[in-house]
């Protein structure tokens, strides 16, 4: 018999218990867990602006050499004492790898979400087998609309930032999760932007405390006067940096980022603000539109 628990260990009204490991309570605490999607099926999808600017440039997918440079940032986490763990692939996935869609970590355990791709929804199931071999408890799953990883940013201690264009993330599902975290007694801002840009996590990126990468050219003046009343000082980066996922990155925790080669902007910036950076080269899967932080869901992080 299913233990119906594991599905929803969410508190009504609050005041859900963390769990003594998996969970985080900020984007840059130390990384100790890692879920990345496998990159069996992965082959770039037209129904992604960034794959179909790129197939207008003349790139062309070379599955050997994402192998390489997959195995490559694969590394650099092991490097770093991070645990990796991987999802089963599915051959009906081509976007499985984006394993930050497909679930949320939360200080209380993971959120299953609901993707809009129709090429996306099967990733739930292989999520939930994931969560119930490893033991972990779901917070709870999204039933409301759509909600999908890449929005949502466990910002800093006691404050989300959950992007919603309508698409990706809808309206009703970014309502049903603000429900259940302000509950929690957290703050929940929530930031619409234009489809165009697929996820928050394209425009914004947490580095280290009180220090967050942004593209201001792409993010409108009343989120930047956000971050400002938080104390949060911005790395400024280029729209172009943008167009190329340059702002798509991983915060290691201890002053160290993972950041894609091809952010030379971004690497040379963090590096001029003490960042130790680790800079693998994902070309392959940056054109196909999405990086590091896309290909990753932080499962636990000690806390900042």
């Amino acid at each position: 018999m299913t233990d119906t628990s594991f599905f929803r260990r969410r508190v009504d009204n609050g005041g859900t218990e963390r769990m003594p490991h998996w969970g985080m309570n900020s984007e840059y605490g130390v990384l100790q867990d890692v879920l990345i999607g496998p990159m069996d099926n992965y082959t770039w999808q037209m129904g992604n602006a960034m794959s179909r600017r790129s197939v207008r440039l003349g790139r062309s997918f070379d599955k050997e050499i994402a192998k390489q440079q997959y195995q490559e940032m694969v590394d650099i986490y092991e490097h770093c004492g991070v645990k990796t763990h991987f999802l089963k692939p599915d051959s009906n996935l081509p976007y499985q790898i984006y394993a930050r869609d497909s679930s949320v970590m939360t200080p209380w355990g993971p959120i299953v979400t609901q993707m809009y791709s129709p090429w996306r929804r099967g990733e739930w199931l292989e999520v939930v087998k994931f969560y119930q071999q490893a033991d972990i408890p779901l917070y709870d799953v999204v039933t409301a609309g759509t909600f999908e990883g890449g929005d949502f940013m466990v910002l800093e201690p006691g404050v989300i930032l959950c992007g919603y264009t309508g698409e990706r993330t809808s309206q009703e599902g970014l309502d049903q999760v603000r429900g259940w975290l302000e509950k929690e007694g957290w703050e929940f801002r929530a930031y619409q932007f234009d489809p165009y840009f697929l996820h928050l996590d394209v425009k914004v990126a947490m580095l280290a405390e009180k220090l967050a990468a942004v593209c201001t050219q792409a993010v409108e003046q009343e989120q930047l006067d956000w971050f400002k009343s938080r104390g949060i000082e911005i790395i400024d980066l280029s729209y172009r940096s943008v167009l190329e996922l340059g702002v798509n990155v991983v915060a290691l925790g201890n002053d160290r980022v993972l950041v894609p080669a091809g952010s030379t902007e971004l690497v040379e910036k963090a590096k001029a603000h003490g960042l130790e950076v680790f800079s693998p080269d994902m070309s392959q899967f940056t054109s196909g539109g999405g990086g590091v932080h896309c290909m990753c869901q932080p499962l636990s992080r000690k806390d900042a």
